[in-house]
Order: C-alpha cells, then structure tokens, then sequence
C-alpha cells in the first residue's frame, strides 16, 4: 500500500493517504480531494441546506478562498465553526468572548464560578 501527500482543493492542508482512500474521497466530492475538515463542512451544508454536492463543494472554496492565512489558523477555526453549528450556537458574539472567573478569593466552594460563556 502506497502513502501519498495530497493537498486539500479548499483549504490547502496537506494529508499522506492511501491512493484508495484519495479516489474514495474524490468519488464523493466531484472528483475534488477534500480533507477530513471540509469533507464534513460540505456534508453538513448538503444535509442543512439541501444543496447539490458540486454546489456545496463550490460555496466551501470560495468560503476557504476568503482567507489568506496559515492552513493550521484555518483549520482550528473551522473547528470551531463546526462545534459552534452542531451546538446550535450561531451568534458572531459567542467568539468573541472570554472565559472568565469571579473575582471571589476562593477557588474552590460553593462561591466559585467559572463560565465559558
């Protein structure tokens, strides 16, 4: 079994797969090689907006094309974006706030309180 580096058509990240693995994906994607990350995000745009794959593909690139920064930053925001959208949670607030913690002295006990949101 042969591993090969593909790069993902939207987000540019960068996989080593099997040649197999590769021809499954691009059967599922117009012939497009999608990772993991955008695979599910073009799933779950077909699934929401019950939109063609080759549309949902499209929309995504563009969407991926609108940003110009490292793979890495990319991915861990459409993480986020995913877990914001499986939560039901779509405000563009949520991310911008922070944890925080009361400020009560005491750590533990009953007065404490730490939020994510």
């Amino acid at each position: 079994m042969d591993i090969e580096s593909v790069k993902c058509e939207c987000c540019g990240l960068k996989e080593d797969c099997t040649q197999d693995y590769i021809n499954e994906v691009k059967a599922k994607f117009d012939g497009k090689w999608l990772c993991g990350l955008c695979s599910e995000a073009v799933r779950d745009e077909v699934i929401k907006g019950k939109n063609l794959i080759e549309d949902a593909v499209k929309a995504h690139m563009s969407f991926c094309g609108m940003y110009k920064s490292n793979p890495a930053i990319r991915v861990a925001d459409g993480m986020r974006q995913m877990l914001r959208r499986r939560s039901g949670d779509l405000s563009p607030t949520s991310s911008s706030k922070k944890y925080t913690r009361s400020t009560s002295t005491s750590q533990v006990g009953a007065d404490s309180s730490f939020s994510y949101y």
